[in-house]
């Protein structure tokens, strides 16, 4: 995720619901949906690592602020700044911090992982073995929040 998305994912992500609409001869739908809002209105649980970051960061921060649901996994990298690319005389680039990111506390979020409600480590290698433990315990959580 990158390039200022995340606010308009955590906005689909973060509609609630608050009426449904029947057409004559049709089922019941949630209003916002055909209304033909964008809302998934539905329970989640978002998986993060140490390789989350830029617009991960602020997704993250997101999710969790408004309490959309439980993030599971490790702390992300603590990566976020907003950067410009400047070309120099010889044609390379270099990369310019040019916005600063706080969260809800007022603090600089650079530099400083978003944590995780359920601590997950991924063992070393366990990527060849066809498994995802941090996958498998987001199941879990969701299935415990959906109540089975």
């Amino acid at each position: 995720m990158g390039g200022f998305v995340n606010a308009y994912a955590l906005d689909v992500f973060a509609r609630r619901g608050y009426m449904t609409m029947t057409t004559r001869g049709s089922i019941p739908v949630p209003a916002r949906t055909q209304l033909g809002q964008r809302s998934l209105e539905k329970p989640t649980v978002l998986v993060v690592n140490q390789h989350t970051l830029s617009d991960g960061e602020d997704f993250t921060e997101g999710y969790r602020t408004l309490g959309v649901g439980k993030v599971v996994g490790e702390p992300t990298a603590g990566w976020i700044i907003y950067t410009s690319s400047v070309t120099l005389i010889d044609g390379t680039s270099l990369r310019l911090p040019f916005i600063r990111v706080d969260g809800t506390d007022g603090k600089n979020m650079e530099l400083v992982p978003r944590p995780v409600d359920v601590t997950v480590k991924r063992p070393v290698g366990e990527s060849y073995g066809g498994t995802d433990s941090q996958l498998d315990a987001a199941v879990r959580v969701l299935l415990e929040k959906l109540g089975r």
